[in-house]
């Protein structure tokens, strides 16, 4: 009974399951394109940074000039760290000019933030000390020292070989998720700080609810990346890997897509992706990481790659040792065949020698033959495509006089007299070409079947000839008919050729076929035999 349910449960979600993963290989199919672009990314942040460079060397104003130094800092601060500090201190340097002492404190947070990305935490943690909260009246400028406090001793927790001073930093960093949360500041940072309060009491399904919420509400692309990454680690509370996949990809495409190089996203897909067997697409993403984490000269991200990229590694270089292998055993068997091949072609040339004079004579009276036929066939060919292609031209010259018929009638109805005159002269002109145009048909199609009426005539009872009169070569019926022996039997067709309507040209053929010696219904082909 317990197999039975849990088979009908498997059947339920089945194609939930399989919805999801195809939806996670186009999105894995999107990040492999978007790494493979990331250079044009890259370029598009070199050009914001280079114009806030340019308008840093051409302000005057030194307000200005701090503001530039504050942009260049965030610019760079996920993209190279090294330059990020490089700006906070230019940054600190106008900050005297500027007689506003409370700013002290947002550059000691923006530097410990810098510190915090190169992995510099003591340092980082130097400067925070300094920080007077007590002197801050900005409740922004709080709830950002609350969050890099957090973000520091979050990474310490992580990454602290000591089991005693990992519970220190993750308390700590505990003790500053709350702080964040009494502020009741109600903005994106502090949803997200909720949300990862939430996934570590184990209230996941809570978290994914206000994280959705956060991301539908806010504009912010950055926030919307820590959204989505922090969702990612509520779905891996669950157990849910497909979920944790489709999140992780989705922040590791925008931060491609942003051009930050320091991010933990791809680097712990990554490693989930290797866990599923797909060794080379991992390979690729860890390779991606290590390269940005080194140009973002973060040593925390370095540090992430460099603990599983031995492992993805050792199985990619296993994979392509693998691969090589059955490269060799192909070569090898392409080898020992092609031996066999050239053995097996000297053997029945031995034997083709002994036939090749009965072969010759063969050949060379069936190259005769063959010839004998196409010229036969190339004959009749050249006859029909040529009548063809005569007929086509003939009909749309036609049309285009009757065109042309037409809007000199235009003209003529506009009240002008001379047009008039020519319009209605064009009209016995057109007669004229196309009882010539028919006359023409008629000699060629002769020429090419001269006993086509006797023949065709042939086929009909005694009493039902038809003969053209003595100033034609054909008549109606007659040229309906000779229109099928060249193989034009649409009715559409024959009736636009002749000028007639598709019903004129239905009797007329129902009404011949009704006088045929044998089977009426392959009438029309034995005409097509003639």
């Amino acid at each position: 009974m317990k197999n039975f349910f849990i088979s009908l449960i498997y059947i339920f979600f089945l194609p939930t399951m399989i919805v999801a993963k195809s939806d996670n290989e186009n999105l894995l199919k999107e990040l492999d394109e978007v790494i493979s672009n990331k250079k044009y990314y890259h370029k598009l942040r070199e050009d914001k940074i280079s114009h806030l460079k340019d308008s840093l060397r051409k302000s005057g104003d030194v307000k200005e000039k701090y503001d530039l130094c504050g942009a260049l800092f965030y610019e760079y601060l996920h993209y190279q760290a090294d330059s990020s500090l490089y700006y906070i201190n230019m940054k600190h340097s106008y900050f005297p000019q500027m007689n506003k002492p409370e700013l002290e404190d947002e550059i000691l947070i923006n530097r410990a933030e810098v510190f915090g990305v190169m992995g510099m935490y003591n340092e980082a943690e130097i400067e925070l000390d300094k920080v007077d909260l007590h002197n801050i009246t900005n409740p922004g400028l709080i709830g950002y020292y609350y969050r890099t406090r957090r973000a520091c001793y979050g990474w310490l927790a992580d990454y602290t070989a000591d089991d005693k001073a990992s519970r220190y930093y993750k308390k700590m960093t505990d003790a500053y998720r709350d702080s964040i949360s009494m502020m009741n500041i109600s903005n994106a940072d502090t949803n997200i700080n909720q949300a990862e309060r939430f996934i570590i009491k184990g209230e996941y399904l809570k978290a994914i609810e206000l994280l959705m919420h956060c991301m539908e509400s806010s504009h912010d692309i950055k926030r919307n990346v820590y959204a989505y990454y922090t969702l990612s680690q509520a779905y891996e509370a669950l157990g849910d890997t497909l979920n944790q996949i489709k999140y992780l990809t989705i922040t590791a495409i925008m931060d491609i897509k942003m051009a930050e190089c320091e991010y933990a996203s791809l680097q712990k897909l990554a490693y989930i992706i290797y866990q599923q067997g797909d060794i080379e697409r991992a390979y690729r993403y860890l390779t991606c990481s290590m390269e940005d984490a080194v140009a973002a000269n973060a040593r925390l991200r370095f540090l992430e790659v460099t603990q599983i990229y031995p492992i993805i590694d050792k199985a990619y270089k296993k994979k392509e040792a693998e691969k090589k292998k059955d490269i060799r055993r192909l070569l090898i068997g392409i080898s020992i065949l092609a031996f066999l091949l050239i053995i097996a072609t000297f053997y029945l040339y031995y034997w083709m020698k002994k036939l090749s004079v009965m072969r010759r004579n063969l050949y060379h009276a069936n190259k005769k033959l063959v010839e004998a036929n196409r010229n036969l066939a190339q004959t009749g060919k050249i006859k029909e495509v040529y009548i063809a292609k005569y007929l086509d031209r003939c009909v749309i010259y036609l049309e285009k006089l009757e065109q042309y018929r037409r809007s000199l009638e235009k003209l003529a109805m506009a009240s002008k007299i001379d047009q008039l005159f020519k319009a209605i002269r064009s009209e016995e002109f057109l007669r004229d070409e196309r009882k010539m145009f028919y006359d023409e048909f008629d000699r060629s199609f002769l020429d090419l079947f001269p006993n086509f009426v006797e023949d065709f005539n042939n086929l009909l009872t005694d009493d039902a000839g038809i003969y053209p009169k003595k100033d034609e070569h054909l008549n109606t019926e007659l040229r309906i008919f000779a229109l099928i022996r060249l193989g034009v039997t649409d009715a559409n067709r024959i009736a636009h050729f002749l000028g007639y309507s598709l019903a004129t040209v239905y009797n007329y053929r129902s009404k011949i076929r009704n006088k045929a010696k044998g089977n009426k219904d392959n009438f029309e082909q034995d005409v097509m035999n003639l």
